[in-house]
């Protein structure tokens, strides 16, 4: 009943092996349902583009146990072959721990695990790695090793003789090779609009697969949880509610999202509207409320700056509608954003800050709600997570700007953080809406009040 693709640390190849089963699955016509551990959103593009299927994030932390059993065997219920690709190292939680961790997901869906390991400079030390890993936690099953960045041949066979030796099963060894290199940017994998020729790339990627990889087994451990055909709960409408569009930023700047949050929105009487920043457009005229994602604004700071049509409509429309802005969409709603090369460029001016390069902040936070913004109240409290390379200065309040809430995390002190009024809700914090009814209802309020 499916399985986890996982490693031994970040940067092991487990995107490539998603991608090299997704493109071999669609060589034979099959469809396939791909989910995503932990709060990542790149690598999830990544897997829609090639599947041309949305992957659907499952995170223990954020979700909860029951939402993400709930919507593993639901959608992975729904097509031909399923698996789940885990983050970090198998056994990598929160701080020190494993709490949240792919591990403790495989145990949760009770999935057997594929361990993709980078056989670069190894041979027999790999038993000893591989041996760690399956005495670590006896509650979990290896189904298999797929070794990657095999050298040569005489490489591959002493690699696979120390597998055979502490009686681990080989799933396939992926050659080094300049077909199998996935770009990256600073957070990751680079986005998926970036890839070039992705169709050709999906043939190639398939030949490989069928080539290296042990295609049997993995007809297998791809197989799906037996279906459930119950539809999620997403809170759905009332028949005497009215509807209230929502315009969602959605370019190449913006596209950090949740697949769940269009689809709940939707079903509670918010059909979304794709709003092009980049494209200087106007916030369409039927939208009610505002979402802005996270995204990449630093690198098209330049275009951003010069799209004043689109800032404009940012002004006006902050002044009567609900406007949600997470991590990358804040930083539009300030005052300038420091490019990648230190040059400055005006933003929307809404928010007393400007945005420039700073350290990495990674990690759960859990929240609670000082003031009442668009979708909490004072005393809320709510998870969420913070992953970027940027810090906010020259920030101010005043009588029109409070901020949202006290966060916390793993070997960080209390802080308060966000900006925030009646129809602003700006943070570097990014929350998984459809695993929380409480930001739900709070902007259905937002949005019926002001439409």
């Amino acid at each position: 009943m499916a399985c986890v693709i996982t490693s031994i640390s970040s940067n092991s190849g487990k995107t490539l092996l998603s991608i090299l089963l997704i493109s071999w699955l669609k060589s034979i016509n099959k469809t396939v349902q791909t989910f995503k551990a932990g709060p990542d959103y790149l690598d999830p593009q990544q897997l829609t583009a090639v599947s041309n299927k949305p992957c659907r994030n499952l995170d223990l932390i954020l979700s909860g146990k029951s939402w993400v059993l709930e919507n593993f065997n639901h959608f992975g219920g729904l097509t031909d072959y399923s698996f789940v690709e885990g983050v970090m190292g198998l056994f990598d939680g929160i701080g020190s721990s494993s709490k949240g961790s792919t591990a403790e997901l495989a145990k949760v869906l009770n999935l057997p695990v594929v361990l993709i390991v980078d056989a670069r400079g190894q041979a027999a030390s790999l038993a000893a790695l591989i041996k760690g890993f399956r005495e670590h936690d006896k509650k979990l099953k290896i189904a298999g090793v797929v070794l990657n960045n095999v050298q040569t041949h005489r490489h591959e066979k002493i690699l696979l003789e120390v597998l055979d030796q502490i009686n681990i099963k080989s799933l396939g060894s992926l050659p080094f090779c300049k077909e199998l290199y996935l770009p990256a940017r600073h957070l990751g994998l680079a986005p998926a609009h970036e890839i070039l020729d992705l169709e050709i790339k999906v043939k190639k990627w398939a030949s490989i697969a069928k080539d290296y990889l042990d295609i049997e087994s993995f007809r297998k451990l791809l197989l799906p949880p037996e279906s459930n055909s119950n539809s999620i709960n997403f809170l759905r409408k009332k028949e005497s509610e009215f509807i209230h569009p929502i315009a969602i930023a959605e370019d190449e700047a913006f596209h950090f999202r949740y697949q769940e949050t269009k689809e709940l929105l939707e079903e509670n009487g918010m059909p979304t509207i794709t709003w092009r920043p980049l494209a200087n457009e106007q916030i369409p005229n039927e939208a009610k409320g505002l979402i802005i994602p996270g995204g990449f604004p630093e690198q098209h700071a330049n275009q951003l700056s010069n799209s004043t049509k689109s800032l404009n409509s940012i002004k006006m429309f902050s002044k009567k509608f609900p406007i949600y802005a997470e991590c990358g969409g804040m930083m539009l709603l300030g005052k300038s954003i420091f490019d990648l090369e230190g040059r400055e460029h005006s933003m929307a001016g809404i928010l007393p800050f400007k945005a420039k390069k700073g350290n990495l902040e990674i990690g759960y936070r859990e929240a609670i709600s000082k003031n009442k913004s668009p979708i909490t109240n004072a005393g809320d409290k709510l998870t969420g997570h913070e992953f970027h390379r940027w810090e906010i200065i020259n920030e101010r309040y005043d009588s029109k700007l409070n901020s949202i809430w006290d966060i916390k995390g793993w070997n960080i002190e209390i802080k308060n953080e966000g900006f925030c009024n009646h129809l602003i809700h700006a943070s570097w914090i990014h929350l998984h809406w459809a695993s929380s009814p409480l930001i739900l209802e709070n902007w259905k309020r937002s949005v019926m009040k002001s439409a």
